[in-house]
């Protein structure tokens, strides 16, 4: 796993994008919570903070949901000041796995629309 500097000089591992896995991929995006962040990150299509999130987990918790999605290459995390921004991996996504991560979103998006119609 390769290391990003962070101008802060706080380090975060990623994976190289040769190194990102369709099985740790898809173990990330299999999760409720961690789907939800990553539909909230394409919707918004910038970098979020952390704190931008509203989860029903402890914080601790939620920083776990961050790293499963950080180490399996879905997203990318930089510290911006005291923030931990993070970024959706689209173009690696995209260049390593043509059509997974739009029809993985479209696919949760028709399942979020029919669980509000219950």
């Amino acid at each position: 796993m390769t290391t990003t500097r962070a101008p802060s000089g706080r380090d975060l591992p990623h994976p190289a994008r040769e190194e990102i896995r369709l099985e740790d991929v898809l173990h990330a995006l299999a999760d409720p919570l961690r789907l939800r962040i990553v539909r909230e990150l394409a919707d918004e299509g910038v970098e979020l903070s952390c704190s931008h999130f509203d989860l029903p987990v402890t914080k601790s918790t939620t920083t776990h949901h961050f790293r499963v999605l950080r180490e399996s290459g879905v997203i990318r995390q930089v510290y911006e000041g005291t923030a931990k921004m993070n970024g959706l991996r689209r173009d690696d996504l995209d260049g390593l796995f043509p059509g997974l991560l739009d029809c993985l979103l479209t696919a949760a998006g028709h399942q979020a629309g029919r669980h509000r119609g219950h």
